[in-house]
């Protein structure tokens, strides 16, 4: 199949805009009785414009109780080396760490760093803060969608699926290129994985050991989901209910995790919160799960309900809605940022 009929006909392929278009009635239609055009903005009262989009991380990981998360600091870029080195070694994690985008989205230079050279190299080309956090060496990786409306200890798990990271396996005779090139999941990426991999792609890899392309668990990055809703039970929501009341204010987005099995998320033991996203969230288990595009759309409605219900009772309580201009200088920006942050992911090798 050419890469041109992919995604003419697989809607999951095509481009985010394309996707939501539909749904803009129903957005003018909640904006109109909330009298407001960005009727989420009060949702998650103290993330920057509720989690839509271009929020910092440090505001996420300052809500949540410091056990939920990997260790975590903040770096400013153009400090010293030396200055850096230090701060990773006073903050005690160690290689392989991770580092990422403090404003960032879709795994945009999302890199796992193992030492301390290619700490440096990410260090001297990322032009904004970043996010310095321990790698989490656990098995799995789960996303759940979380709803609670405020004033509710109890809330609701919407969706709940399991991640499978953009990988190629080995066949002992095949360069990493060639795997590359015959993958399926790949030729919508192709570029941009031969311009990250490129140090290696002459590699043979030995049969049936997976590389990794990407460990960031975003569809656009080629991850795969899995749905899980059928594992979704009380055990299960009592979890996400306690995290999310731990929060405090965050009230409706999407939980990224790691933990060693789901018997033991479903225990509350060894889970490791990577990060979580608010209302710019996708319930991305409409993905790999499929769904036809008329069923997509009818979740991601019901999630909007949700959204809407909860930021007409956080404004109820005082909490004000965003102006249109505040809102749309605010978008403006941050789109510009990740273009600029684009441009850099494919530029920022880490060899």
């Amino acid at each position: 199949m050419s890469k041109t009929w992919q995604k003419i006909t697989d809607w999951e392929k095509w481009p985010f805009f394309l996707i939501y278009t539909p749904l803009v009635f129903l957005w003018a239609y909640y904006a109109i009785r909330a009298r407001a055009f960005w009727y989420f903005s009060p949702v998650n009262p103290t993330l920057e414009f509720s989690g839509f989009e271009g929020e910092c991380k440090r505001e996420m990981y300052e809500l949540m109780p410091a056990r939920y998360y990997p260790a975590t600091i903040y770096i400013k870029p153009g400090i010293a080396e030396a200055a850096l080195v230090e701060e990773v070694k006073k903050a005690g994690i160690y290689y392989p760490l991770v580092a990422k985008p403090d404003r960032g989205m879709q795994g945009i230079l999302f890199r796992i760093i193992e030492n301390e050279e290619q700490l440096k190299q990410y260090h001297s080309k990322i032009p904004t803060e970043y996010v310095v956090q321990q790698f989490v060496d656990l098995p799995l990786e789960f996303s759940a969608f979380h709803v609670r409306y405020p004033g509710e200890k109890k809330g609701r798990l919407t969706g709940f699926v399991l991640k499978e990271y953009l990988s190629v396996e080995g066949d002992g005779q095949s360069s990493l290129l060639s795997l590359i090139q015959k993958n399926e999941r790949t030729q919508l990426r192709l570029e941009e994985l031969v311009i990250k991999h490129k140090a290696k792609l002459d590699r043979v890899i030995p049969v049936n050991e997976k590389y990794f392309l990407s460990y960031a668990g975003n569809h656009n990055r080629g991850a795969k989901f899995i749905n899980l809703h059928n594992e979704i039970d009380d055990k299960l929501q009592r979890i996400f209910d306690t995290i999310s009341y731990e929060c405090k204010t965050f009230f409706y987005g999407r939980y990224d995790l790691k933990c060693t099995s789901l018997e033991d998320l479903k225990a509350g033991k060894n889970i490791s919160i990577l990060e979580f996203n608010g209302t710019g969230a996708e319930p991305n288990h409409i993905y790999d799960c499929n769904l036809t595009y008329l069923q997509a759309l009818k979740e991601i409605a019901r999630h909007w309900r949700h959204m809407y219900k909860i930021g007409r009772i956080n404004h109820a309580l005082g909490v004000p809605y965003w102006g249109f201009n505040k809102g749309t200088i605010y978008l403006i920006r941050a789109k510009k940022l990740f273009k600029t942050l684009r441009k850099y992911d494919l530029e920022t090798v880490i060899a």
